[in-house]
């Protein structure tokens, strides 16, 4: 779970040319069905299929979908996942849960024309914004309930949920951390650990983003954000571990800054630990996730599919009741289609809370290429 978008060695790297089972397909040039010789590879929407029933019909015929870095307790994706297989005569193979956005480019790369190829990708901004050309055009039929600012013009990619980012502690061994100047203290002295490499991990470089907005920063300056990192690391407070839920279990990474879905998901693994989320007063730092269809798939009419029900309410609802905001909150709040049990529990998003544009993201992209590894050395 915590493990998803981690920094692997080049051993791992290697592997994921191989680690993908292979499984049987569907030619991927096309979709049978009532929609005739549909091209389901070049398909941009569920009327070039002739509607839903047809792309469902295509979709089952391949039989197969292939995701990648999908931990179950990844907002929910394993009752996501359940629930797709329970609507559609169609089997997940979900393959490298644990690896990070950059990974799973590099395991299409690799395994481009390949059976276990992944269909679709679930990335963070930094890295859906630098592979465009990987990305198949889609626009599921809830495309309008889904603002502009949150989606591709071309439907290349799309937002699908967020949660806030924060500070995951063991309230057994240490107080509540309520500033980031507490995690400077000598108590958390080889404690304090990040979901990822920043370069790499979307959900690590999300927490250098809230700490320079907690620290002096802007979403045009994260540099604050990277020296208090620095600071962290002089103090020798810093752990260079990837938080995992055996880590957090055992003991060796007590403090986590990770997205408040995967804090409060810890809480259940947590080995008999009192394992507890903190959102820090002031700025809080919302970043959405992006589904995407690999231009490659193996299985295109099923990871079309798939993008039309991580749209719908099932799924929507199923992000929400993991603590994940799912981008067409509004319009299911409207529409008086979202489960209000799950958004009661959850709550509203502080009013002070921060998005990076994509424009911001890359900004912010660049500044940790260039000072990261020199801070923390």
């Amino acid at each position: 779970m915590l493990a998803k978008r981690h920094l692997a060695g080049a051993a791992t790297l290697a592997a994921l040319a191989l680690g993908l089972t292979a499984c049987s397909s569907a030619d991927a040039g096309s979709s049978g069905g009532a929609a005739g010789d549909t091209d389901a590879a070049t398909a941009t929407s569920a009327e070039d299929f002739g509607g839903m029933d047809q792309l469902v019909a295509a979709a089952e015929a391949e039989g197969e979908l292939n995701v990648i870095a999908l931990p179950d307790t990844w907002a929910n994706y394993g009752e996501i996942i359940d629930a797709f297989e329970n609507e559609y005569d169609i089997t997940v193979n979900s393959d490298n849960p644990d690896v990070s956005s950059a990974e799973e480019i590099t395991a299409a790369q690799n395994l481009k024309g390949q059976d276990g190829a992944p269909d679709v990708f679930d990335l963070g901004s930094a890295v859906t914004l630098e592979n465009l050309d990987q990305f198949a055009p889609y626009k599921v039929t809830t495309w309008d309930d889904i603002a502009d600012d949150r989606k591709d013009a071309d439907g290349r990619w799309v937002y699908d949920y967020t949660g806030l980012m924060s500070i995951g502690y063991d309230a057994d061994a240490l107080p509540e951390p309520t500033s980031l100047d507490d995690l400077l203290g000598d108590e958390y002295k080889g404690k304090v650990a990040l979901n990822g490499d920043p370069t790499q991990a979307g959900a690590a470089a999300a927490a250098i983003q809230w700490a320079a907005l907690q620290d002096g920063g802007s979403v045009d300056d994260i540099t604050p954000g990277v020296d208090f990192f620095g600071e962290l690391n002089d103090a020798g407070n810093f752990l260079p571990t990837d938080p995992t839920p055996a880590t957090i279990a055992s003991g060796e990474t007590p403090v986590v800054f990770d997205w408040s879905y995967n804090n409060l998901a810890a809480a259940a693994d947590a080995g008999g630990r009192d394992w507890k989320t903190a959102v820090l007063p002031g700025t809080a730092l919302a970043s959405y996730y992006n589904q995407a269809i690999n231009v490659d798939a193996p299985h295109p009419a099923a990871a079309r599919l798939w993008q039309e029900f991580i749209m719908g309410d099932t799924a929507q609802n199923l992000y929400l009741a993991a603590g994940a905001y799912p981008v067409r909150l509004d319009a299911m709040v409207e529409a008086g289609t979202v489960d209000q049990g799950a958004l009661d529990a959850v709550g509203e998003q502080p009013a002070d809370t921060v998005q990076f544009t994509s424009e911001q993201t890359e900004a912010a992209s660049a500044v940790l290429a260039e000072r990261w590894a020199a801070v923390i050395g």
